[in-house]
């Protein structure tokens, strides 16, 4: 709620915001009274009136559109000179995604929040931690030469996870690491010897690089969750299937970052328990 200030400081405030925004925008006295459709005597006076009172909304709001800044900020409402449009712009932005995670956008989010704890529900089995051949059976048919990026992508993200100061946390639905193991429903036809090769990776991985990866597993039927990453408290991102939906504002992503610890605390199998999980599918593959 915006703080409650006295109407002559208000009137004040507004005189400096809005010289301080024609100083910004390059705009003569003459030049925004044009633009806002007013006499220059008009401007003149907004801007030299010693008294508390303050132009109409009509004149305001002229004033905002033309400086390219929000009425909120030049009546001392807001702290933030952007319009609306603008802040919504900076804080939600939707784009395109390949079907292979392969974009450097990607790869530049994980370097932003370098040193950040990084919170990752997939949209299947985590790409970094996939086999060659795994990367191949899945993107090949999709992508043709297009899967040799998929699988660069895929080493450089891991590359990435070794060498950075990020914590990583991944939580995945238990029914997807079971319904790899059986190659049932979306993993259907992957060969016994590659779906082995998979989880010996997955344990080497999962043992290796713990305790800075924690992979955690939850009931689907008691939990949901989108695929989704959170970098630190920097950036928010949903996989929409073709395209990124990313958030930047701090309410959402504090708000997704305790969904994702709530996948956490409630998961069936933890970070500590996985091994012991991926040992019993490996030997249930024939």
């Amino acid at each position: 709620m915006p703080e409650k200030i006295d109407k002559r400081l208000r009137a004040l405030q507004f005189r400096d915001r809005l010289s301080q925004a024609m100083r910004h925008a390059g705009l003569t006295q003459s030049a925004l009274a044009r633009d806002v459709g007013v006499d220059r005597s008009t401007i003149s006076q907004l801007l030299g009136d010693e008294g508390a009172r303050l132009p109409n909304a009509h004149v305001v709001g002229a004033c905002a559109a033309a400086l390219g800044v929000s009425a909120d900020w030049l009546l001392s409402l807001s702290d933030r000179p952007e319009s609306a449009a603008d802040l919504l712009q900076a804080s939600l932005s939707l784009t395109e995604a390949a079907r292979a995670l392969v974009d450097e956008r990607i790869y530049d989010w994980h370097r932003e929040a370098a040193g950040y704890k990084i919170r990752h529900v997939p949209a299947a089995l985590p790409d970094m931690l996939k086999t060659r051949a795994m990367l191949e059976w899945e993107y090949a048919p999709h992508l043709g030469r297009t899967a040799d990026q998929a699988i660069g992508a895929s080493e450089d993200r891991l590359t990435w996870m070794r060498r950075s100061q990020s914590d990583y946390e991944i939580a995945l639905p238990l029914y997807e690491l079971e319904n790899f193991a059986r190659a049932t429903g979306y993993y259907a036809g992957i060969p016994a010897d590659l779906r082995r090769d998979q989880i010996d990776r997955f344990l080497i991985l999962s043992e290796q690089l713990y305790p800075r990866l924690r992979i955690y597993l939850f009931d689907s039927r008691r939990l949901y969750s989108a695929p989704v990453t959170i970098f630190g408290p920097l950036l928010c991102v949903f996989y929409a299937g073709g395209h990124y939906v990313a958030f930047r504002d701090r309410d959402r992503i504090e708000t997704f970052t305790s969904h994702f610890d709530h996948l956490v605390r409630e998961a069936t199998t933890t970070a500590r328990a996985l091994p012991d999980h991926l040992r019993h599918l490996r030997e249930q593959i024939i």
